[in-house]
């Protein structure tokens, strides 16, 4: 690990927040036609059998997985199954506002899970950079008027996306920081990939059972559904996580949590793209303020 941003780390970096702007959005169209829990099940389900022909292998009897499984098990509820689970119910129970705003604490609970969980030092260029990215998403969600805070009423469902702000960052830190016994499967992304998801999908079924017995779960074919499924399955799932992984290995985690903050620029950009809407000034100097936070944060 090189633990630096170079140019290959940050386009890594930007490919993820890009993508799951899309899954934002795509999230909230069909949360009417399916159940959150069950969204998740139907989204990593495709995304491992696409997977599947390239790293099919690391499911056989003799791979050095099964000796981890306690290790995988772990990651996976943190990422592919609980994160993502959390994501989807904040979009059915909270504002995609809301759910913005506090996500945007990502950067703060990547410095503090480093400091006590991986005795990472926190310093005063990090604090300064994750104030400049918060300030940049707020102008976003603001539209650059700042009295339009004054009516944000947070919600009950806002701290489903708090804590899985929290499970991301702690995920982030364990790809971060591998055992060396989990070597020989992160030198294949697809193998290391499925084994997430393969765990992953354990809890999905576990979580999306829950659901479906104790809620009014709901399931709505249509061609709509089919073709988001298979945007947030490849995109904001296999493509978007093999970057974040790729990217996290060369920058390290603290510098990267950053990147997550351009996720609300990008949505609002795309929301004007398809609404026929130009880019407003607040939106460049949003991106001024997010970028001046991870270049910041990366300076050593």
């Amino acid at each position: 690990m090189t633990q630096k941003l170079t140019p290959t780390a940050a386009t890594l970096l930007v490919i993820p927040p890009m993508l799951w702007a899309g899954n934002a959005v795509v999230g909230r169209v069909v949360s009417p036609m399916v159940s959150p829990m069950t969204l998740n099940l139907l989204r990593w389900t495709i995304a491992f059998l696409v997977l599947l022909p390239l790293a099919a292998r690391v499911l056989r009897r003799d791979s050095p997985l099964w000796h981890q499984w306690r290790h995988f098990g772990f990651m996976s509820l943190l990422s592919t199954s609980g994160y993502n689970a959390l994501l989807y119910l904040a979009l059915n129970t909270s504002t995609p506002i809301n759910v913005t705003l506090v996500g945007a604490s990502t950067p703060v609970w990547m410095l503090l899970i480093g400091r006590i969980f991986f005795r990472q030092a926190i310093t005063g260029r990090q604090v300064l950079g994750a104030a400049l990215s918060i300030a940049g998403v707020v102008l976003v969600l603001c539209r650059g008027q700042w009295e339009l805070l004054l009516g944000l009423h947070l919600v009950a469902g806002d701290l489903y996306i708090l804590a899985a702000s929290m499970a991301w960052a702690y995920y982030s830190w364990m790809l971060a920081h591998p055992t060396p016994e989990s070597a020989p499967l992160r030198a294949d992304w697809a193998g290391f990939l499925l084994a997430q998801v393969a765990f992953g999908l354990v809890w999905s079924v576990l979580f999306t059972a829950a659901e479906w017995t104790l809620t009014d779960a709901r399931l709505h074919w249509s061609w709509p559904l089919v073709a988001a499924l298979l945007y947030i399955a490849v995109g904001p799932a296999v493509l978007a996580y093999r970057s974040w992984g790729a990217g996290v290995t060369r920058a390290g985690a603290a510098v990267a949590g950053f990147f997550i903050n351009l996720t609300p620029l990008f949505t609002a950009l795309l929301s004007s793209a398809f609404l026929g809407e130009p880019p407003r000034l607040f939106h460049a100097a949003a991106f001024v303020l997010i970028v001046s936070g991870i270049v910041l944060s990366s300076r050593r």
